[in-house]
């Protein structure tokens, strides 16, 4: 198995994209908010089709590209709506101990009850678990990457985030596989696109203490994109091209 996938030149192309896609995700957290970088991670899907329909010349239905559309425009609403802004780079461990308590909780409660029930239910959990999983390993990568940038490797290493992050980092990867395995791809996929960047602004402001607009008027039409946005998500998962069956 390990002989065929090294041979397979599409499977070390995509191994390097996601470590590239793992630096650049780094590069942009240490540089802005978690609550702007990771709903902006939405923009996936849209890369996504764009390779399939230039690169694997699949052909793309116009409501696949009308729902693409839908998702950067809410997208660009949302954010200049909801307005992030503030921030902390030194969360206290009061704020981490809200954070991970809580979400990693619930991502190993949703992972337990995974376990049983239809196809669709179980990958609709296992797609939460590693949204959730998704959000806390975005948080630490953030921290990490702050910390590796002021204070150097050995700062890093003597520090429990990178380790967390380790942890995150491959408990996402399993529940991300275990998603796709057990059940239909428009049920988890969707759910793991938006759950991802919800998780990720809740952690926002419970462990840097980020924050938005108070504008009513602002949070209802960035409520209403972020809405918007979701339904594009699950449209261009419903109206895309069919998946390429890999080669045995």
């Amino acid at each position: 198995m390990a002989r065929y996938l090294v041979q397979n030149r599409l499977w070390l192309i995509g191994t390097a994209a996601a470590f590239a896609g793992f630096g650049f995700q780094a590069a942009a957290l240490h540089g802005g908010r978690l609550s702007v970088v990771q709903p902006v991670l939405v923009t996936e899907l849209i890369f996504v089709l764009v390779l399939r329909w230039l690169w694997l010349r699949q052909r793309v239905r116009p409501a696949a590209w009308g729902s693409a559309a839908l998702t950067c425009i809410s997208l660009a609403v949302f954010l200049v709506a909801a307005e992030p802004r503030g921030g902390n780079s030194s969360p206290t461990p009061s704020a981490w101990l809200w954070a991970i308590g809580p979400f990693g909780g619930a991502a190993v409660a949703l992972t337990v009850i995974a376990t049983r029930g239809s196809p669709a239910r179980r990958a609709a959990q296992y797609g939460a678990a590693a949204a959730v999983a998704g959000g806390l390993e975005a948080t630490f990568i953030k921290t990490s990457a702050d910390t590796l940038t002021t204070d150097g490797v050995s700062a890093v290493l003597g520090e429990w985030p990178v380790y967390a992050l380790a942890l995150s980092a491959i408990a996402g990867a399993l529940l991300v596989q275990a998603a796709l395995h057990v059940g239909p791809l428009s049920i988890s996929q969707p759910l793991m696109v938006v759950l991802n960047p919800i998780v990720s602004i809740a952690l926002s402001v419970l462990v840097f203490d980020e924050h938005f607009t108070d504008d009513t008027s602002a949070i209802l039409l960035a409520a209403c994109s972020f809405a918007a946005m979701a339904v594009g998500v699950v449209l261009q998962t419903l109206t895309g091209p069919p998946p390429v069956a890999m080669p045995r």
